[in-house]
């Protein structure tokens, strides 16, 4: 028989209040995709980082390559050649792209080197970025593809990825697709970590199953359905999207004319971005992360406050010059996609991250009424199901997709007339998505305008009424959602619109 590449046996890890990991066995062969699957707070996260060495096990053991193997810290797992992309990523923001994949590289290799090899790597597998760019400048999607170069530059025999698909076009998915079987052709194993159920049944050859930290399945997710996957994930499918007929009313938000330089060297400047979002409508805007996307929503939100005046209303105000507060106070909440840090405090409690965008639990003079606070904070947790331990648990004590529902609820629920959101299910597992889809579509039934900026395409596809792709800093005409295709707006993504509705033209005109 084959030794396995990684044996997991017995793997136990405790936190006080919780037990991430119990009892988890897990072996993968040489040269297999293997899944790992389970919603978000199944323990998925914490069993990746034992293995990568950045967190000890309370119990178990661990083999590589036939051999018991005690790793202490990602370097010696390095070493062994085990490398991971981590959903939070672990990169130093004062230092650039080139200086930050050197560090867990030979040091025999110089700066200039790996540069080059970035570049290679880079251009070979679809995931252009500029290795003397500053990490502190990168949007959340490019500091992925920072960390998914780094992990291949150490030819891993076992490559973790954590939602590596996230920051990708359709055509750069494929394209890494390719790359990743021609790893395990080679004899590299993989372990990969997506809540996008098609994907794990097209890539992956084996899938063990968490719930509640504990195996509850092994199988081979190719003989499987999505139904049948997210069954075995959260115990039932994920509850149908209620469709109906569109009744769009007056426009909520008018954008015309915006153009505007990035304050960042490395950002991408805005031209002439024209949309308009009205109530009762979801508009949807795509993209490969870096074209724009952050600009834009610094602009819209309020976060930047230098948009030409003019270009920016709000129910027929000028807020161009607004800060996010007075904003705010016309209806318009913002879901940012960077979690800890922009959408909520990492130290601060829920109750208390409530405060940085709901202020109607303050009383006379300004005082803080606590007691209604951790209500809020209590019915937000209940209602979108986020796992944590009540109200006054620490926003950085949250996994990410748990962290990703309190926010978006806490937005949800202040009954916004306008409500602008960022990726807004990123690394949130499958029935956890389904739910904050439904209640962006139940806040546009409500005749809430809403506007989705997000990478996954199947999010936009399910839950827009109109679609617009960013590109270079440009956005493209909107189309209908029947209108639109993946191939389309996959062609879009490069900014080949202007070719796309100039050849639609010319097809029309033969036919004529």
């Amino acid at each position: 028989m084959t030794t396995s590449r990684l044996q997991l046996t017995g793997i136990t890890k405790r936190y006080p209040g919780v037990v991430a990991n119990s009892g988890v066995s897990l072996s993968v062969a040489p040269g297999q995709i293997h899944a790992v699957l389970g919603e978000n707070g199944a323990g998925k996260s914490t069993l990746m980082k034992i293995i990568y060495g950045s967190v000890k096990p309370d119990e178990g053991s661990v083999m590589f390559n036939g051999r018991p193997v005690h790793v202490r810290n990602p370097q010696e797992a390095r070493a062994l050649g085990i490398s991971m992309v981590f959903q939070h990523f672990s990169l130093f923001d004062t230092l650039t792209v080139a200086e930050n994949v050197w560090l867990g590289l030979d040091k025999s290799l110089t700066l200039v080197e790996v540069s080059a090899s970035i570049d290679v790597t880079a251009s070979a597998y679809g995931l252009d970025i500029d290795p003397k760019r500053p990490v502190h400048t990168l949007s959340v999607g490019e500091m992925q593809r920072v960390e998914i170069i780094r992990a291949l530059l150490t030819r891993p025999q076992l490559l973790i990825l954590d939602e590596p698909t996230s920051v990708l076009t359709p055509q750069a998915v494929e394209k890494l697709f390719i790359v990743l079987n021609k790893l395990a052709a080679e004899g590299c194993s993989i372990l990969y970590i997506s809540h996008k159920l098609h994907e794990i049944r097209e890539l992956c050859t084996a899938c063990t199953v968490l719930r509640g930290g504990q195996v509850t399945g092994v199988c081979d997710p190719r003989e499987e359905s999505n139904a049948s996957l997210s069954r075995l994930m959260i115990g039932a499918e994920p509850p149908a999207l209620n469709v109906r007929e569109l009744k769009v009313g007056a426009t909520v938000m008018e954008v015309k004319g915006l153009s505007m330089p990035s304050d960042d060297p490395f950002g991408t400047d805005l031209h002439d971005i024209a949309l308009t979002v009205r109530a009762g409508e979801v508009v949807g805007i795509a993209g490969v992360s870096g074209n724009g996307q952050a600009e834009l929503l610094f602009a819209l939100s309020g976060e930047d406050t230098h948009a030409p005046a003019g270009s920016i209303s709000v129910s027929g105000k000028d807020v161009s010059r607004f800060a996010p507060g007075r904003r705010r106070a016309l209806g318009l909440h913002f879901v940012p996609e960077e979690r800890l840090g922009r959408g909520a405090v990492p130290t601060l409690s829920l109750a208390h991250n409530l405060l940085l965008s709901r202020r109607d639990t303050l009383g006379a003079g300004g005082w803080l009424r606590l007691a209604a606070l951790k209500a809020q904070a209590a019915d937000i947790i209940q209602r979108y199901n986020v796992k944590a331990n009540g109200p006054d648990a620490a926003a950085k004590s949250l996994s990410g997709g748990n962290l990703q529902k309190f926010i978006v609820g806490r937005e949800i629920e202040a009954k916004p007339k306008l409500l602008i959101v960022s990726q807004p299910t990123w690394g949130v597992d499958v029935g956890a998505s389904a739910q904050i889809r439904g209640e962006i579509l139940a806040l546009r039934d409500a005749g809430c305008a809403v506007l989705v900026v997000s990478e996954e395409l199947d999010e936009l596809f399910e839950i827009s009424d109109r679609l617009h792709v960013i590109a270079k800093g440009r956005l493209s005409p909107s189309l209908n959602r029947a209108e639109a295709t993946i191939e389309r707006i996959g062609e879009w993504m490069s900014g080949l619109w202007d070719t796309s509705h100039n050849n639609k033209k010319e097809t029309a005109h033969a036919a004529a």
